[in-house]
């Protein structure tokens, strides 16, 4: 769905439903590793529990986990938090993902209808590092695009963003899929 933004008539992307946004960021993401060479599988019937995509170059192949937003944060490991402990919920997390598995994280907020979205991709082992670092390291089960902690916030006086080495890219793609992850 989307509506009209300024004057002249801009449109931004603007989804009905998560479900939506979940179909878009894949379709999207199959696109772009297609687009770097890439042979891609695409499930069919119900979703693998820990990937979407399947991606393959020569013998290098990744599964893709693919997680669409338009609020500009990803939501990662609220199920397995209890008693605020963030460290704890991250590690269960992260052992829900096995080797040769990488995040691709689409961005639709604050985009264009005739732009493309941001895309990144992470291992889980990076994106693990980065939730730990959150709010001054006591952690968070958020993943921040962008999030400036102001106030009486943990985090008061702190930036999180995604790091500049996660964008997507040929070179990034091409790394992620020649790694023993």
């Amino acid at each position: 769905m989307t509506e009209l933004g300024t004057e002249n008539s801009q449109m931004k992307w603007t989804f009905a439903t998560s479900r939506h946004v979940s179909v878009a960021a894949e379709a999207i993401v199959a696109a772009w590793c297609a687009r770097c060479g890439y042979d891609v599988s695409v499930q069919y019937g119900a979703n693998q529990p820990e990937y979407d995509l399947m991606v393959a170059k020569g013998s290098n192949v990744l599964k893709v986990s693919v997680k669409g937003s338009q609020t500009g944060s990803w939501g990662l490991g609220q199920s397995g938090l209890k008693n605020a402990d963030y460290h704890a919920a991250i590690a269960k997390w992260l052992a829900q993902h096995k080797p040769l598995t990488v995040l691709c994280f689409v961005q639709f907020r604050d985009t264009d209808i005739t732009q493309m979205p941001r895309l990144y991709l992470a291992t889980p082992t990076e994106v693990a590092d980065r939730l730990r670092a959150t709010s001054k390291g006591r952690g968070g089960t958020i993943l921040y695009e962008h999030r400036e902690w102001t106030g009486r916030a943990h985090g008061a006086g702190t930036v999180e963003e995604i790091p500049v080495a996660w964008n997507f890219s040929l070179e990034r793609i091409d790394k992620l899929s020649r790694a023993k992850l």
